[in-house]
């Protein structure tokens, strides 16, 4: 199953209570509530208060969005323990983290070592805990290609660590798709939105091409969560006309 919802950090400036309102009004099922504003890691009365207000509108934590870099810990000064103690306040069933702070053709050996053995670290303290760890599907980290994240996934072999999904910006749709397809097996939730030329553009623009990455999407087992993110213009406004366009891909 599919449900849709939003990322709070595609509106950073917006309260919590103001980005529920957004997404009630939208119609979209759930939040990834994000670990830098909204819910700051560590803040337990924040996360307790933030859920109750997301489950009191009807809605769902779809996840805590944090910045938790695996293998940075000292550099950040964020230990994971921090980073499960509020997501489990916060009632998310999933955590999003970094794979790293450097890209694929920057890791070395005990880079990628160092990684490894620290994904299976955090995925064990979450599993105890009954929350899933995905990595964020991004550049500047071991996921920055659909074969470094493919690597990455099989060389950590655990079965609670995940990865989300995103087109790449600028990439064509088939790379696109043919990344979705590699890193299936291990397919957590999807950040949505539509860009061209390294422009940010309205979602209504992409639904042809998101119908597509969405059939491979709907053939994964479980229930995950397509989320709009980076909306055009930052505008609440934006993101409703956005979020018409998301239910056509997922509904």
């Amino acid at each position: 199953m599919v449900k849709t919802g939003l990322v709070s950090v595609t509106f950073r400036k917006l309260s919590p209570s103001n980005i529920i309102k957004l997404v009630s009004d939208a119609g979209l099922q759930g939040i990834e509530w994000g670990g830098d504003i909204h819910v700051p890691h560590g803040d337990i009365g924040r996360a307790r208060e933030v859920f109750k207000m997301t489950e009191d509108a009807g809605l769902s934590v779809a996840s805590y969005g944090s910045y938790y870099g695996v293998g940075c810990e000292k550099e950040k000064n964020l230990p994971f323990e921090k980073v499960l103690e509020t997501a489990l306040e916060l009632k998310a069933p999933i955590i999003r983290v970094w794979a790293g702070n450097r890209g694929s053709d920057k890791a070395d050996r005990a880079w990628w070592d160092l990684i490894i053995n620290e994904s299976r670290r955090i995925a064990d303290m979450a599993l105890k805990e009954g929350v899933a760890v995905a990595y964020e599907y991004h550049n500047n980290t071991l996921t920055d290609t659909s074969e470094s994240a493919y690597r990455l996934l099989t060389e950590v072999n655990h079965k609670n660590m995940l990865s989300y999904w995103q087109p790449p910006v600028n990439a064509e749709e088939e790379e696109c798709l043919e990344g979705l397809r590699k890193i299936t097996p291990w397919l957590s939730n999807i950040h949505t939105y539509y860009w061209e030329s390294g422009n940010r553009m309205v979602l209504e623009a992409g639904v042809e091409k998101w119908l597509k990455y969405m059939e491979v999407i709907k053939g994964v087992e479980g229930t995950r969560y397509c989320m709009i993110e980076f909306v055009k213009g930052d505008t609440p406004e934006q993101f409703i006309e956005d979020a018409k366009a998301l239910k056509k891909i997922v509904l």
